[in-house]
């Protein structure tokens, strides 16, 4: 995907003089509207400002984007409550160049779907006017704001049948499903079919993407949910659904045939016994969305943070590795090659948006409390353009 992209782009560049000026919006904007925090903390630390500094590129593969439609997801709460403040600064400011307040005012929201303002020197596969959409890394200004800035090897061009507050929902999700189905997990189109895959949290925006994605590659999918989302993973494909709450899961699970891989999206007690649910010995794989990796960067300082981190993944992948399955942690990763095939089962119709409530622009705050009263079933949509 990066090889025909970076061809495509060149195809697209052909007839051009190889270097051409800053390609500039007609009115030069020093600010604009934002959603900022300006301390960590709950709800009440979101300020709504029109001051916001107008986003600028700085690398020639920068792209900015007018926002029409954003979204939430857990790691806005988590950010927002200044879970991974440390890990984040240091990739901000790898060097300590800045003062140490440089991370505010923060600018949350990580999903963006909207249109090509500008572009800079190096970036040939976009153009002003294309429609795209993104997933921004959490190190950088966020979404919930009129304008963004993104590398072009983030963003790829919008799925055409979604409008943009439906394309929003997905880039974050699609890519951490994405990163933990089929970069870690290994499961492809050509090697899913006939597989029993179990999701855990199904309900929520990873979920609901992932049960779409295997079953788009043809596998056998058992949902995990809550009662009453039972309806909605029936209608995204999942073969088998059940409900958490009615009895002992575990027990529930273990009258069923064994598992090729488990995607868990709730983490905690679970890991000590779903394990137990993998074939043995047949390569199957276990991976976590659910890692202390934010977290104990912050505990522990970044070195120490890291050097910890590392020796759990070891001894825990060890561990299961004596008994015959394979145990993986997963993270979202921005990708614009990614998103592009995304896009094309999108487009074919494969993958729909699933969007529990879509927000204005001026109930940010309101939306972030429906997100952090959990039993989502979808997506939280802000709406950036229609300024209700």
């Amino acid at each position: 995907a990066m090889l025909s992209r970076g061809l495509r782009g060149a195809a697209r560049a052909g007839g051009q003089p190889p270097f051409r000026g800053l390609r500039v919006s007609p009115r030069a904007r020093s600010a604009m509207p934002s959603w900022v925090i300006d301390r960590y903390g709950r709800n009440d630390v979101l300020r709504f400002t029109r001051d916001m500094v107008f986003p600028t590129i700085h690398f020639p593969n920068e792209v900015i984007i007018k926002v029409h439609a954003a979204s939430l997801n857990p790691i806005d709460l988590s950010m927002r409550s200044g879970y991974g403040a440390t890990a984040l600064n240091m990739k901000r400011d790898p060097l300590k160049l800045k003062s140490t307040d440089a991370e505010f005012p923060l600018t949350l929201g990580r999903d963006v779907s909207g249109v090509v303002m500008e572009c800079g020197l190096g970036v040939s596969y976009f153009k002003p006017g294309d429609e795209v959409w993104a997933a921004i890394p959490p190190w950088k200004q966020g979404t919930l704001s009129e304008f963004v800035v993104a590398s072009g090897n983030e963003v790829s061009f919008k799925p055409k049948r979604l409008s943009h507050t439906e394309a929003a929902s997905l880039p974050y999700v699609g890519l951490t499903a994405w990163s933990a189905v089929n970069q870690v997990g290994g499961l492809n189109k050509s090697n899913c079919s006939g597989k029993r895959v179990l999701i855990l949290g199904a309900s929520g925006g990873v979920g609901t993407f992932a049960i779409q994605l295997v079953k788009a590659w043809g596998a056998h999918v058992t949902a995990v949910c809550s009662h009453d989302a039972s309806t909605l993973m029936k209608n995204l494909g999942a073969d088998d659904v059940i409900d958490y709450k009615s009895g002992n899961l575990e027990e529930q699970l273990k009258t069923l045939p064994l598992f090729d891989f488990i995607l868990d999206n709730v983490g905690g007690s679970t890991e000590k016994w779903a394990l137990d649910l993998l074939k043995k010995w047949s390569g199957a794989t276990y991976v976590t969305l659910v890692t202390p990796f934010l977290i104990n960067m912050d505990k522990l300082g970044v070195a120490d943070g890291m050097l910890q981190t590392g020796v759990t993944v070891g001894s825990k992948t060890v561990k299961h590795l004596f008994k015959g399955v394979h145990y993986r942690w997963a993270f979202f990763m921005p990708s614009g090659p990614s998103l592009d095939e995304i896009a094309e089962l999108v487009d074919s119709g494969k993958i729909q948006p699933v969007i529990d409530e879509v927000f204005s622009f001026s109930e940010v705050p309101k939306a972030f409390l429906k997100l952090e009263g959990g039993h989502a079933r979808g997506k939280t949509v802000i709406d950036v353009v229609s300024k209700k």
